[in-house]
């Protein structure tokens, strides 16, 4: 049997890693990460910043290492590179893994002792239908999805899943990108983030291709587009979307999205696009309620049972003890049951709940202090030498603008207050322009390593 390529080891690796830190920190902190060959032959894991390369060697680096040495026969080992520091060290090296971005998004099946789907670029394996969780908040929005996958013929074009984030949109798309390659092979199925379908579409501007990008999207049987909330106030971007759109529709080819709200309430889109949106059928999927939550847990422990990372089924209360104490989205209650079978391993059966809190507080910590508002305005003005006041100001100088945005952010992070609740406490603001603000931050985190140092501290501080 020849040797695991870098890529297929990685793939595995990333599997088993997902499941272990949960998604939450494997979104903020790997999900970018590729795997490189110096010009030496060695493999770094390349990250697209230096704090990303900082949290992967506090946090991650070492059982990245074990679990590649158990699948390597080369015994080879990962070494973590920001990508600046990377390319400065080996300026003729290749990447494996990859491929250029236009490419990505399509859902292709090949034959290799029968079909079997390859993994898309932010197509997760593990979300199906299978390991959908249904329950009160989400029974509508499942049975739409299944509708979709199914391929039947339906009123409701395109259909729009709007929510919280955390509560299954993601899980629901690429549920039906799954679905519905398998049930049409033939099928030119395409899912998209709306941050890819941002950078894709601002790279074929840049390498005159943009003929190239309309055709790969508009030659889709099927286009999945989520987290479309994001191309508020990007105009250029809504219009190519609105033409993909009315390309799609009027050829009778399916189109489903995910935002954070409604339709109705993308205020910052042009008028035209918002009505295409809400055209077909605007399908909430609401937080889940108690009994919804204890479902998920239960499920997603019977799975790590299936892989051996725990024995034998946890203590009830041991499981109510965890939802009540994690009151946010689902991919935080998965974060914090990982953490427990990770601390706890085979003795999962036995924990007991003050054990289980021991645990939780050392290595996964929800926010059970009320942050408010206030507080953030507070502490980001002092680290910032600023004046309370001079965040809920009118002015828009530089100085006073971006520490503004970061205590928008924060407080969307930090509190449960809404866009509009935000904007009024932070000088009577349209929700707008918080939505903005928290988006412009989420950005900068990729991009400004002092913006992200900024963040962390802020939020160590706030947490206490």
């Amino acid at each position: 049997m020849p040797n695991m390529s870098p890529q297929d080891v990685w793939g595995q690796v990333v599997k088993a890693l997902r499941l272990e830190i949960g998604e939450g920190p494997f979104s903020s902190y790997l999900e970018q990460a590729r795997v490189r060959v110096g010009e030496d032959g060695d493999l770094f894991l390349v990250t697209p910043t230096a704090y990303a390369r900082d949290w992967v060697d506090r946090n991650a680096l070492r059982r990245i290492n074990e679990l590649w040495l158990a699948l390597d026969e080369e015994r080879r080992s990962l070494k973590a590179r920001a990508r600046a520091e990377y390319e400065a060290e080996n300026p003729n090296a290749i990447e494996t893994g990859t491929t250029p971005l236009v490419a990505q998004p399509t859902v292709a099946v090949v034959a290799a002792d029968g079909p079997r789907a390859v993994r898309a670029a932010g197509l997760q394996e593990r979300l199906t239908f299978d390991t959908f969780v249904s329950g009160k908040g989400n029974e509508f929005a499942l049975t739409i999805a299944r509708q979709v996958a199914s391929w039947s013929e339906g009123p409701f074009n395109p259909v729009f899943f709007c929510g919280p984030y955390g509560y299954g949109k993601t899980h629901l798309l690429n549920a039906i990108a799954w679905e519905a390659q398998r049930l049409r092979p033939d099928a030119r199925v395409v899912y998209l983030t709306a941050e890819r379908f941002l950078s894709a579409f601002l790279r074929a501007l840049k390498d005159k291709s943009i003929v190239a990008f309309k055709d790969e999207l508009r030659s889709a049987d099927l286009l999945l587009l989520d987290d479309v909330h994001f191309f508020a106030g990007k105009q250029s971007t809504q219009e190519e979307l609105f033409h993909t759109l009315t390309a799609l529709i009027e050829d009778g080819r399916r189109v489903v999205l995910a935002g954070d709200r409604p339709p109705s309430a993308l205020t910052d889109f042009e008028p035209r696009l918002r009505s295409h949106l809400a055209a077909g059928l605007t399908c909430p999927v609401e937080p889940a309620d108690r009994a919804l939550r204890l479902a998920v847990v239960e499920k997603k422990l019977a799975a790590l049972e299936g892989m051996k990372l725990v024995a034998g089924p946890a203590r009830p209360e041991l499981l109510s003890h965890l939802v009540d104490r994690t009151p946010g989205s689902i991919r935080e209650l998965e974060g914090g049951l990982n953490t427990l079978a990770a601390a706890a391993g085979q003795r999962m059966s036995n924990l007991t709940v003050e054990e289980a809190q021991a645990y939780l507080s050392a290595g996964y910590r929800p926010t059970e202090r009320r942050i408010t508002v206030d507080e953030i305005q507070k502490v980001t003005a002092d680290y910032y030498g600023l004046k309370q006041a001079d965040l809920l100001s009118a002015r828009r100088t530089r100085q006073v603008a971006r520490p503004r945005q970061v205590a928008m952010y924060l407080c969307k992070q930090l509190t449960t207050r809404s866009y509009p609740d935000i904007g009024r406490r932070m000088g009577g603001r349209d929700h707008t322009t918080v939505l903005h603000g928290v988006r412009r931050i989420e950005a900068l985190i990729l991009e400004d390593e002092q913006i992200a140092r900024d963040v962390e501290a802020l939020t160590r501080k706030l947490r206490g």
